[in-house]
């Protein structure tokens, strides 16, 4: 009976991605406690053989709203062979729901036996891609050009790590690929950008029993400006013309009794579009309705509540050419694995969005989750591992 070496060293390759994938997934690290999952990459790291003055955090947690444990992994590593410096990129943080996650395999998929819990491959599959692409190079002393790996934190509350990423430690790359939700022969090459708007609307308190007519209500000035919006088609899907974007109201705090006309309010909304000028429109229409609901309602004595509105950009939209350098390496990639390329632009955010903003443009690829941040996620271990073969393709320079 003959064996096959290099038909070994490919189950030997598969079967060590999976078992990493399922020891990151089980990981505690929601956004801001990412301390234990960082160590585990790092040890993982040291023992494939790198320096410790190649592997550095920055201080991105100490700007972050939360704080946080640790800043964003960055590894910077020499080349075998001359070529651009290449980065490869997954967050490591996950959503609250993943805290828990007890992976297993399920045929062709890794779910969570807890029940109650998703399964943490958004976004430690992204992770363990990039993590599992360099012990692959170093255990088979495979050339390759100058690479970058880089674990952002905090991508869950809105691109912390991206966002606030030392630039100047990364090592100046050309070519940048991120690993995310998604397939993996779908390259993403453009997202859409996504302003935050805190609303806190000011009525006048008084006894809800007594002298219900002393008071303003908050509520009712907020209700007038959501209803104002919905009829004029500024909440949901915006489309006016050939624009369109997207705009959502999630979250509203307010009143501490039934018998107190509830005088102060706040809400938490966003609008997202390609086109800043037309997000910029939405949330104008957000501020009007609001200050026009706020000078429409009076108690008896003709005084009326007040808003304030303060806006905020979580990130900038992007799109890159397909004649893009970075862009074609993907197509190319995906290509040499055997997958057949597609392009799109997400209308969701991405750490490429600021890496693209930083100077680094950034395609994104999936890795085969399905079902993120629910208690159905689910990862396919096909689509996994083919996101492995082209993440390897890209670190080595062959694409």
């Amino acid at each position: 009976m003959t064996t096959n070496p290099q038909s070994n060293r490919e189950e030997e390759r598969t079967g060590s991605m999976i078992d990493l994938v399922l020891k990151m997934m089980a990981i505690p690290g929601r956004s801001g406690s990412e301390g234990k999952i960082a160590e585990f990459i790092v040890d993982a790291l040291k023992n494939s053989g790198v320096q410790d003055s190649c592997i550095q955090f920055d201080t991105a947690h100490k700007k972050s709203p939360i704080g946080g444990e640790v800043g964003n992994l960055i590894v910077k590593l020499p080349g075998t062979v001359k070529g651009p410096r290449r980065l490869l990129m997954g967050h490591i943080d996950t959503v609250p729901l993943c805290v828990g996650s007890q992976p297993y395999v399920d045929g062709g998929v890794i779910r969570s036996r807890d029940k109650n819990t998703a399964l943490g491959g958004d976004n430690r599959a992204g992770a363990a891609v990039v993590l599992n692409t360099w012990l692959i190079i170093a255990k088979q002393n495979l050339d390759h050009p100058p690479l970058t790996l880089f674990w952002p934190v905090q991508e869950e509350i809105g691109l912390v790590g991206a966002r606030y990423v030392t630039g100047s430690k990364l090592g100046n790359p050309k070519l940048c690929f991120n690993w995310d939700g998604g397939l993996p022969n779908m390259a993403v090459v453009g997202a859409t950008g996504d302003d935050h708007i805190d609303i806190t609307v000011r009525g006048i308190a008084s006894h809800a029993g007594a002298h219900p007519e002393d008071g303003v209500s908050a509520v009712v000035i907020a209700s007038k400006a959501i209803a104002q919006l919905q009829e004029e088609g500024w909440l949901g899907l915006v489309q006016k013309g050939n624009q369109a974007g997207t705009s959502n109201i999630g979250v509203i705090h307010g009143g501490d009794a039934t018998n107190v006309v509830m005088d102060q309010l706040t809400l938490r909304a966003e609008a997202r579009s390609h086109k800043a000028p037309f997000r910029a429109k939405i949330v104008n229409a957000i501020c009007k309705a609001f200050v026009q609901a706020a000078k429409g309602v009076t108690n008896a004595a003709g005084k009326r509540g007040s808003v304030e509105v303060e806006v905020r950009n979580k990130y900038e939209a992007f799109k890159l050419s397909n004649e893009e350098p970075v862009v074609q390496s993907a197509i190319a990639a995906i290509q040499q694995a055997g997958l057949e390329p597609n392009t799109r632009v997400s209308n969701g955010g991405l750490d490429a969005n600021w890496m693209t903003a930083h100077g680094f443009p950034t395609v994104t690829l999936g890795c085969g989750q399905a079902g993120i941040h629910t208690v159905n996620e689910e990862l396919s271990i096909e689509q996994f591992q083919q996101a492995g073969d082209i993440a390897l393709i890209l670190a080595t320079g062959k694409a």
